[in-house]
């Protein structure tokens, strides 16, 4: 009888995964491929050997570029001198250290582990002795990370993806910090089973931290604008092929067709659109006049935005049959591989607009370095009422606008403009504070819970108001 393989745990580090390596506070995304030179701080190495090891296992890495585990008896506290009562009679003048640049260099070259070498520059210190118990610990983490190379290979996440993102490419991002981040995920009431609405500009990191609260249960319709979508963080987070399942996309110009119920795929972006790059792969700022849309104003929303009053019309989707899609197809003389892959397309953006007819979402997230409130008020449409929505911008003056739109337009309460405020602190025995560096800002968020308008009554002057206290009061005088 043939055994039956078990299968491999979504803790291993496997071939074809994708894995965060960190060192010290920087990180870097990869893809675990056997036989591939990566450099990361300066260093290069394979993860052939890292290939069935857990995640959160630490490396080291030894010559030749291979990794080995690095074992638990090797992190014991280095031996150190006395320490001294201050450092005011320490003189910084390069001259304490005995070890020149070539000697170390030799070390090195001999195959010299990194602790042996810190090792080595502590005992040939002739000012190691006379810091105190807190240099002398700040000085032999400074040297750990000079000369350990040492890894650790960890899963990815939303937060260590947008903690590297914030810290290597916030432009792409749209200086989204992470803290802001999770309050989206909570302000936008993200969990299984939703239907979601997202649009977002950051290169697909706001996309992912939902899919990956979702765990693949509901549905997600990204709407995007240009050609096509830009997932380029959502690819780091290694999600399995049914994530992607629940995924929609839809493209930003054919909204209103969707809301006046006239939408035909003709319209759709053609092929050859798709092949150029979308508006999200650069990394220009929310002033870019070549990717940013004009600010809006009366004349804009209103072009973008759709009336409560509009009658809704029946949806015509001019769609052709798969077998006449095909046949076109090769009429054209497109290879087969092309056509399936148009044919596929095709359904989803079916699926898409089937979903986005029934108005009936679960929550909207918008995160895009074009003007709020255009994108705002036309995809509120496609919200049920009692649902939150959540808008993040870089700027408050935007968002200001969004707020006073919203207000006229009516149909929403708990209207909230936030800013996000984060502030890290290190935490050591004797040695806790906040720390000095720290970021300017994390952006504003607006958010709100959308409503029946009809739900919202208001006071008319033609109808009786409510009686005052001092009214009540004078009743119950003349009534005694």
């Amino acid at each position: 009888m043939e055994a039956i393989p078990r299968p491999a745990s979504r803790y291993v580090i496997q071939e074809g995964d994708w894995a965060v390596l960190k060192r010290g506070e920087v990180f870097k995304a990869v893809a675990v491929v056997k036989r591939r030179k990566i450099i990361f701080e300066k260093q290069w190495f394979c993860l052939d050997n890292a290939i069935g090891h857990n995640y959160g296992t630490t490396f080291e890495v030894t010559s030749g570029g291979s990794l080995q585990p690095k074992k638990r008896v090797e992190e014991t506290a280095m031996e150190t001198k006395e320490a001294g009562t201050d450092n005011r009679n320490i003189v910084d003048d390069g001259k304490s250290q005995k070890l020149t640049h070539d000697d170390i260099k030799a070390l090195k070259d001999k195959g010299t582990k990194g602790q042996e070498i810190v090792q080595q520059l502590i005992e040939n210190s002739t000012s190691f002795r006379d810091k105190t118990e807190y240099a002398q610990d700040k000085y032999i983490k400074k040297k750990k990370k000079k000369y350990e190379a040492v890894i650790t290979v960890i899963k990815p996440s939303t937060r260590i993806l947008s903690t590297m993102y914030y810290a290597r490419e916030p432009g792409k991002i749209n200086y989204l910090r992470y803290d802001t981040l999770a309050q989206m995920l909570t302000w936008g009431n993200v969990r299984a089973g939703n239907k979601m609405i997202v649009m977002e500009t950051c290169a697909g990191l706001v996309l992912g931290a939902v899919m990956e609260r979702m765990g693949g249960y509901g549905s997600i319709i990204q709407m995007y604008p240009g050609g096509g979508p830009v997932r380029t963080a959502t690819s780091c987070f290694g999600f399995p092929e049914s994530f992607f399942h629940t995924l929609y996309e839809f493209p930003l110009s054919e909204v209103m067709s969707v809301l006046s119920g006239t939408l035909s795929l003709k319209s759709l972006p053609s092929e050859s659109e798709e092949n150029m790059p979308a508006a999200d792969d650069s990394d220009g700022s929310v002033d870019d006049k070549q990717h940013s849309l004009p600010e809006a104003d009366t004349d804009c929303g209103a072009e973008i935005a759709m009336e409560s009053n509009q009658p809704e019309e029946q949806e015509t989707l001019d769609v052709p049959a798969a077998g006449e899609a095909l046949e076109s197809n090769k009429a054209k003389g497109l290879p087969y591989d092309k056509q399936k892959k148009q044919e596929e397309r095709r359904k989803k953006l079916i699926a898409a607009a089937s979903l986005l007819k029934d108005r009936d979402a679960d929550g909207l997230i918008v995160a895009s370095r074009y003007h709020p409130s255009p994108l705002l008020l036309s995809l509120l449409e496609f919200l049920a009422p009692s649902r939150p929505f959540v808008v993040y911008c870089q700027y408050k003056e935007p968002l200001i606008e969004c707020y006073t739109k919203l207000k006229e337009r009516g149909g929403v309460i708990n209207l909230k403009l936030s800013e996000a405020w984060l502030r890290n602190y290190q935490v050591l025995p004797d040695r806790s504070h906040p720390k000095l560096v720290m970021s300017g800002g994390g952006g504003y968020l607006l958010t709100g819970i959308t409503v029946v308008k009809d739900s919202i009554k208001m006071y008319d002057d033609s109808e009786p108001k409510p009686e005052e206290p001092e009214s009540k009061k004078r009743k119950l005088q003349e009534h005694c």
